[in-house]
C-alpha cells in the first residue's frame, strides 16, 4: 500500500506532540526542582519518609508510586501520586482537636481546655 503525502504529513505531525509534551513535562520538572531549592539528598529522603508515613496507615505498591515536584502557574507542589493496595483497618485513632485555639496553641498540646 502506497503512503501519500498526506498520511506522511500525519504521521510526522503525530510525533511532535508527543516529544514537546514530554520536553515540556522535563522542563517543568527542572523548574519545579530549582524553584523549590531543595537538594536532591533533601527530595529523596522526604520521599522516602512520606512512603514510610502513608505505608503506616494504607499498604501502597512503592514500585509504583511515584513522590514528584511540579509548577503550574508559578506555585510549586509537591505531589504524591500512591496506588493504594489495601487499607488498614482499626489499627491507629487520631484524635481531632476539640476547637481551633488547641490547632493553633502548641502548649496546649495534651491539656484539657476545661482544667
Amino acid at each position: 500500500m502506497a503512503m501519500t503525502l498526506r498520511d506522511i504529513i500525519n504521521k510526522l505531525l503525530r510525533r511532535q506532540p508527543a516529544s514537546a509534551s514530554t520536553a515540556r513535562e522535563r522542563l517543568q520538572l527542572v523548574l519545579a526542582h530549582d524553584r523549590s531549592d531543595l537538594s536532591t539528598e533533601l527530595l529523596d529522603q522526604m520521599r522516602k519518609e512520606i512512603l514510610e508515613v502513608v505505608a503506616k496507615y494504607v499498604e501502597i505498591d512503592v514500585d509504583e508510586g511515584a513522590v514528584s515536584l511540579e509548577t503550574e502557574d508559578r506555585m510549586t507542589a509537591l505531589v504524591a501520586n500512591l496506588p493504594i493496595k489495601r487499607t488498614m483497618t482499626g489499627q491507629i485513632q487520631l484524635k481531632e482537636p476539640k476547637n481551633q485555639s488547641e490547632v493553633d496553641s502548641p502548649e496546649t498540646e495534651g491539656k484539657d481546655q476545661n482544667s
